[in-house]
């Protein structure tokens, strides 16, 4: 049965008890769904999650406005446990037993993919972040001519992080030879497939690549790759990874004296505490970076600055900014904006709501339909960052690159390791 024939149903029954033919579409709780690992390999990626959802009840004491009635609106966070797995079965009790009227959900497509096909086969609407495009789109099957139904992404692409990754690069005096270390997993799969990853505009731009193949995350031997990389007098090493692996990569290349001049990682070093777990092995590390105090864009729903944002997140976390804190945020803006300009709590009607968006928020331009390479997907900026030792924390992520997004403001330059 599909999510419109179960509200059918539903509101038949209802008013039935109440002894008219009137159906009644609208609660008066609308609930919202958030998927994200709050534990696991992958926590780092939520650990802003429950502070936002706090300042979200906030926002939202008032209630909201859908279809000229109010509601009251309630929150349901979920937990993927950084596995795929369980991503999709919490986002099926969200369909099927809290009946969501609307999903959301971010960190790697571990969470996003399996999260947005249980929204897609359930024909309930759902946003998703946190995931290259590339990944979430082709990841799912998606198809180019028609795309998906009931499901939309807020992210950059491959072509971004490609882009950043090397307009770094090239500021620096290096051979321009690449070691590539792509797990067996979303992100290292398409990262490193041969049309839509970095093979071909690598070459394309004169580096050489040395990729030894796909590993599983977790793995606590990289004396093959480190041997690969020596071998071919790899300079450079690019990877997306998780944060215990970067460590045991980290730790074993410089046992095993393979010292390159730039190490560029994706998703293992975006986080202030992954950074400090490496203790002095992430200095000088680089990274993309999706958001930043330094990002010039507001808050849709708070008013709130990105600079303001991350202030107000380390004054009652006492932690230090993170880069998911924007996107989480920005979501709920997303939500908010699409709720209250649906018709009704119809799913159809919420998913044409959120399909016709075009907000300014604190990560930037959300629009679907023409902001993107398909229908699904709205494009956010990119820039690169680097990793030093910093005044208030004891490592700071500073912009070094911004070609790919010109935009935001520059904090310095890229120093080799």
């Amino acid at each position: 049965m599909n999510i419109q024939r179960r509200h059918f149903t539903q509101g038949m029954a209802a008013a039935a008890l109440l002894g008219t033919t009137s159906l009644v579409w609208a609660a008066d709780t609308v609930k919202i769904g958030y998927v994200s690992p709050q534990t696991g390999a992958l926590a780092s990626f939520g650990e802003a999650d429950k502070w936002v959802i706090d300042q979200m009840k906030i926002a939202f004491k008032d209630g909201i406005v859908i279809g000229g009635k109010k509601h009251e609106v309630q929150i349901i966070l979920k937990d993927s446990q950084s596995n795929p797995n369980r991503a999709g079965e919490v986002a099926n009790d969200l369909i099927l037993k809290d009946k969501v009227a609307l999903l959301l959900t971010a960190g790697t497509p571990e969470t996003a993919n399996p999260v947005s096909d249980a929204a897609e086969l359930n024909e309930v609407p759902c946003i998703s972040s946190v995931v290259p495009w590339q990944p979430w789109f082709f990841g799912r099957q998606g198809n180019p001519k028609s795309g998906f139904d009931w499901t939309y992404h807020l992210f950059w692409g491959l072509e971004d992080v490609i882009a950043n990754f090397t307009n770094g690069w090239k500021s620096l005096p290096t051979n321009k030879k690449v070691g590539a270390l792509f797990p067996n997993d979303g992100d290292g799969n398409a990262w490193g497939d041969k049309e839509l990853g970095f093979p071909k505009p690598l070459k394309q731009m004169g580096f050489g690549l040395t990729d030894p193949g796909r590993f599983q995350s977790g793995t606590q031997d990289f004396s093959a790759q480190i041997a690969a990389f020596k071998r071919d007098g790899v300079e450079i090493v690019a990877g997306v990874i998780i944060p215990p692996d970067a460590k045991t990569f980290l730790t074993q290349a410089r046992q095993q004296g393979f010292k390159p001049k730039v190490v560029t990682f994706g998703k293992a070093i975006m986080h202030p505490l992954a950074i400090e777990a490496l203790g002095d092995l992430g200095e000088g590390l680089t990274t993309e970076v999706w958001w930043s105090p330094a990002h010039p864009f507001k808050s849709s729903l708070t008013g709130q600055s990105s600079q303001s944002l991350a202030e107000a997140y380390e004054a009652s976390s006492r932690k230090q900014w993170t880069q998911p804190l924007g996107f989480a945020h920005a979501l709920f803006e997303v939500a908010s904006d699409a709720l209250k300009r649906s018709k009704s709590l119809k799913p159809a009607d919420v998913r044409n709501a959120v399909a016709s968006s075009k907000l300014k928020t604190v990560v930037g331009d959300v629009a679907w339909g023409g902001q993107g390479p398909f229908k699904n997907v709205s494009k956010t900026p990119l820039v690169l960052g680097q990793w030093s030792k910093g005044k208030k924390f004891k490592y700071e992520l500073t912009i070094v690159n911004n070609e790919a997004a010109p935009a935001i403001p520059l904090g310095g330059k890229l120093k080799p390791l």
